[in-house]
């Protein structure tokens, strides 16, 4: 076993072929019969616990690490990776026809088929026990890895639920504040228009009001004028009535001293 591993040139030729046929499509390097065998004894002692674990990342990491205990330095996702190769491989045996021909061509089916025979036995004893219900024996069935798949496939599906969700109220959100927006915009632009309006008015009121300010004013001038004219008029009248009495009175008093002169000449 070790000198296979360590010196892949003294396989066999058969060997070499199947080895081939058999890991064509796995990720380089390529692995051998040995290799393989090794990795599905360790995934054999784990398939419980990756039946009764969701999350199977940890536990691909413990398979690495077990292979890379035995010489073979693989990483969890080529063990993840080769044994959903190896499952599908061991189903495609058992649905086409002939299936001893795959078989012979599959190296590994009875490694697959006793992993399988092991988890069918625990899930009988688990109902023996009245522990596991039709739709759970159907769900252990599954592999794991494509238990793994469906749970990623439903979480990302949830997340693109998720992300149309959040899209979508994000999509409500922006047009709720465009909603705002436009209905601010509008209330702005009438209380602008109502202020404008009311600026006119006022200024409108205003010019009125000057104008007929200004209108008051010139009455009262015209007025002022009048009285002061009136006011001249009685004033010169006055005069006027003075400057004759004193003509009158001073012609008296001539008129009496020339009599007084007279008599006082004729004495």
């Amino acid at each position: 076993m070790e000198g296979l591993h360590h010196h892949p040139l003294l396989i066999p030729q058969q060997q070499q072929h199947i080895s081939v046929n058999v890991d064509v499509g796995d990720r380089f390097p390529q692995w051998n019969i040995e290799e393989t065998k090794e990795f599905l004894m360790i995934r054999a002692e784990l398939d419980q616990t990756f039946m009764e674990t969701k999350r199977n990342k940890l536990l691909w990491g413990i398979v690495s690490a077990k292979m890379k205990e035995r010489g073979y330095n693989r990483s969890a996702e080529q063990c993840k990776c080769k044994w959903k190769n190896l499952v599908t491989r061991y189903k495609g045996c058992g649905t086409m026809e002939p299936a001893e021909a795959m078989r012979q061509q599959f190296p590994f089916y009875n490694e697959l088929q006793a992993i399988y025979d092991s988890r069918n036995q625990r899930v009988m004893w688990a109902e023996g026990e009245g522990g596991v219900t039709g739709l759970k024996k159907k769900a252990v069935q599954l592999s794991s890895d494509e238990e793994e798949e469906d749970n990623e496939e439903s979480e990302g599906n949830k997340g693109i639920v998720r992300k149309k969700k959040k899209g979508k109220i994000s999509g409500n959100i922006g047009n709720n504040l465009r909603e705002i927006l436009q209905d601010f915009m509008r209330k702005q632009m009438e209380m602008e228009m109502q202020w404008r309006e009311a600026f006119v008015a006022r200024e409108n009121e205003r010019k009125v009001k000057e104008i007929e300010w200004r209108q008051a004013m010139e009455e009262l001038e015209k007025e002022r004028i009048m009285m002061e004219r009136r006011w001249r008029e009685r004033e010169e009248q006055r005069r006027m009535r003075e400057e004759a009495r004193a003509e009158k009175r001073d012609a008296l008093i001539t008129a009496l001293l020339n009599k007084l002169r007279r008599e006082d000449h004729n004495m």
